[in-house]
């Protein structure tokens, strides 16, 4: 099965959402649907999953990760479906575990999905119950409360709501972003973290003359119908433009804790070490951008991110009578993904 495929490249570092695209392709659109259904419900409930193993066989196992793998997504079918016949579940997992050349473990994985009914069990915490890190779930009771952390964990076990705009998939939290800019037509336009393309998409609604640049040249490739003024580089890096510009968004690779619902697997990657790294970058990205804003411009520096790290203690890194106003947006408190952003007035004495 294409999910099984999936979810043992998540294990070695692939995004889901990407990988599953790659698939589709291969897949009747009824079986590419199922594959994603699995795959993300498993990554979302993968805490609650493991508990479960543990319950059906009575003790603590250790497992090879393709045993294990196969296992969730059979519990995650008899558990949590409804359009998967048992028996079906069950013979098909099996089935995996023998591609996979653990025949030894067949039988144990045959005999560990018979017992799997519908019945609740009793969840022994909080971390297995909304399947969430309980590091993940301190800081965010930490810094947002114990009401708003449960929130954040419940809203990334469920799928999150499509949104369109413009054609584009683009998530309501994501899109209220770029109205921060406070766009007017002819204005130009920096979006220096721009690929997929979706803020950019959005500015460009507005009239602006807008540049997207990107690190990785394959995602910027993929914004060629938007605007022809594409460059690849660094942000943390001086930026090579001559002239500055109106606006500037800064939407900043971050740990993404606000996504969970769409990318699980960053829940069960995510360490508190990566942190630090990412406010590096984040902080060199926005002295830069600081660097390309005209007088009277405006910055916005966005993250899908819901640490202190990477937004309050990057702000702060701009002096405090620049910054106009900040916004969050928490999962399960407000629609859409979490995200929070700053607007940045120009330091007028910085361009003489």
């Amino acid at each position: 099965m294409a999910a099984f495929g999936v979810l043992r490249k998540v294990l070695s570092g692939g995004y889901a959402s990407d990988l599953l695209v790659s698939r589709s392709a291969e897949l009747d659109p009824r079986d590419a649907g199922l594959a994603s259904e699995i795959v993300f419900g498993a990554l979302r409930c993968q805490a609650q999953l493991d508990c479960l193993i543990e319950h059906y066989s009575g003790r603590k196992l250790r497992l090879d990760p393709e045993v294990r793998i196969a296992l969730r997504m059979g519990i995650y079918q008899l558990r949590y479906l409804e359009r998967i016949p048992p028996h079906a579940a069950v013979a098909e997992s099996v089935e995996l575990v023998k591609r996979a050349r653990k025949h030894s473990a067949t039988g144990f994985v045959n005999a560990i999905l018979r017992k799997v009914t519908r019945e609740p069990i009793e969840w022994p915490n909080r971390e297995v119950e909304l399947s969430c890190p309980e590091w993940l779930l301190a800081r965010w009771e930490r810094h947002y409360g114990a009401a708003a952390a449960e929130g954040i964990a419940r809203a990334a076990l469920a799928e999150p709501v499509e949104y369109i705009r413009g054609g584009r998939i683009q998530d309501i939290g994501s899109q209220s972003i770029v109205p921060l800019l406070r766009l007017e037509p002819g204005q130009s336009f920096l979006d220096l973290c721009a690929a997929p393309g979706n803020k950019t998409a959005q500015a460009l609604e507005s009239g602006v003359r807008a540049i997207a640049c990107d690190l990785h040249y394959r995602r910027l490739s993929q914004m060629k119908n938007l605007t022809p003024d594409l460059v690849v580089l660094d942000g943390t890096r001086p930026l090579p433009f001559a002239r500055p510009f109106d606006r500037i968004l800064v939407d900043a690779p971050c740990s993404g804790t606000g996504t969970l619902g769409r990318n699980p697997e960053i829940k069960w990657r995510l360490t508190p070490a990566d942190l630090a790294d990412l406010q590096r970058r984040q902080v060199a990205l926005v002295a830069n951008a600081r660097t390309a804003l005209a007088p009277g411009g405006l910055l916005v520096y966005a993250t899908c991110s819901l640490e202190p790290e990477e937004n309050e203690a990057v702000v702060a890194s701009v002096p405090r009578s620049l910054v106009l106003e900040t916004m969050l947006r928490l999962p399960g408190r407000d629609p859409g993904d979490g995200f929070e952003a700053a607007v940045i007035k120009s330091d007028q004495a910085a361009h003489g």
